[in-house]
């Protein structure tokens, strides 16, 4: 064991030594480990966190839960679309309806979703999505306020003007959250009362874009906009012993039944599963991981066959000195674990100089971007990993070479 550290610590030293002797040289092989290392774990965190992200809104859709729409989300059957647009929207009894058959529902909601101009005195925002909302949407998709509340029973029933407002739609319109709470707003030449402002979520790529919405009880929203333009969709989520599958055909036999369509019609609706919708990311971030991992280990390459020469260099010139090892009796071993182990170390920190450069990368894109980027501990454990497996085999022939020489002959030479 102290053989060991002692050959641990030369080898570091040695490896050091040559850094500051041949800079230049060294700084070239180096650069490309660090750029080898920089495309895969650069690739393999800005991809994962991707899909992190998108993951998390995918899973803010709701949990066992079914979207039922005119429309399938993920491209569905292979349609014409003007079989899809004909399709008839989705009813606004249709909910209660589900909810009195269904044996697997938990909760059951009617959104209609639309996009206009809000404004309050001479400040307007252009292009805000507006969600018209009953009271189960909260118990689906759980709302996390800043400040304020959600709407009473009594507000949905009354079909209240009062109405939610997401934290950046507060800030343009008002400057803060604060300021916002009670205010008044106008929304298709009708005024509505601010009682909640939705906590900040940041960008989002998929799902319920809340920090730009104002949200509506339905039968308020249907007083100002046409049902039939507003994307009517029924939310179903199932009870949490059901599974997926077995929740969509129950589904599927309702509709059928709702919409009293005979045994030889096919579906006027599409139900669409956010697992489903889950899987299908997951299943696409395969490919491009192994797509960006081929790229970054074509770089890597490169990198190793710099490491590999410096290891050919560093042989050549410590010829001597290993004869003389070998004449006062280091082993084969000895000498070959010591070249693998300076390869290592220098792979070790070419790999350090990419981590560096990767974290340089999630800080632009999580500060400016506003893209969450995580550099985990375990990805920082796969570098270290990769970097060794780089070194044995960039430091393999050199050290194979540097072990088997004669020492009567290294000696000479």
């Amino acid at each position: 064991m102290r053989h060991t550290i002692s050959i641990l610590l030369n080898s570091m030293r040695l490896t050091l030594q040559e850094l500051r002797v041949n800079k230049l040289r060294t700084a070239l092989s180096l650069t490309g480990v660090a750029f080898g290392i920089f495309c895969i774990i650069g690739v393999l965190t800005t991809v994962g966190s991707l899909e992190k992200n998108i993951q998390n809104e995918v899973k803010s859709l709701g949990s066992n839960t079914i979207y039922i729409d005119k429309w399938d989300y993920s491209g569905g059957p292979n349609k014409p679309m003007w079989k899809l647009r004909a399709r008839p929207i989705m009813k606004i009894e249709e909910p209660e309806l589900i909810k009195q058959r269904s044996l697997l529902t938990d909760e059951v909601t009617y959104l209609l979703q639309n996009i206009t101009n809000i404004s309050h005195k001479d400040d307007v925002i252009e292009e805000a999505r507006v969600y018209a909302i009953s009271e189960p949407q909260i118990s689906i998709q759980p709302i996390q306020f800043e400040l304020g509340r959600y709407f009473s029973t009594a507000e949905f029933n009354a079909g209240s003007n009062n109405c939610i407002i997401g934290y950046v739609n507060a800030e343009d319109l008002y400057g803060s959250a604060e300021r916002a709470m009670g205010q008044y707003l106008e929304v298709k030449g009708k005024k509505v009362r601010i009682i909640g402002v939705i906590k900040k979520e940041g960008k989002s790529f998929i799902g319920w874009d809340y920090d730009k919405c104002i949200m509506l009880t339905n039968k308020f929203a249907r007083q100002i906009f046409d049902p039939e333009k507003s994307n009517p969709i029924v939310i179903a989520k199932g009870i949490p012993s059901t599974t997926t599958d077995a929740y969509m055909q129950e589904l599927r036999g309702i509709m059928r039944q709702i919409r009293r369509l005979s045994p030889t019609q096919e579906d006027n609706f599409s139900l669409n599963s956010v697992e489903a919708f889950s899987k299908a990311i997951s299943d696409s971030f395969v490919t491009i991981n192994i797509v960006g991992s081929i790229i970054g280990g074509i770089s890597l390459i490169v990198g190793m066959f710099g490491i590999a020469n410096i290891m050919f260099v560093t042989v050549k010139e410590r010829t001597p000195v290993i004869g003389l090892k070998k004449a006062i009796g280091a082993k084969k071993m000895t000498i070959l674990f010591e070249f693998l182990l300076e390869a290592a170390i220098l792979c070790i920190l070419g790999g350090i100089i990419g981590l560096i450069f990767v974290y340089i990368l999630t800080l632009i894109l999580s500060g400016p971007l506003e893209f969450p980027v995580y550099l985990s501990l375990p990805m920082i454990f796969t570098t270290m990993i990769i970097c060794i497996v780089v070194g044995i085999l960039a430091g393999i022939i050199p050290a194979s070479r540097a072990a088997k020489m004669d020492p009567v002959k290294a000696i000479r030479s």
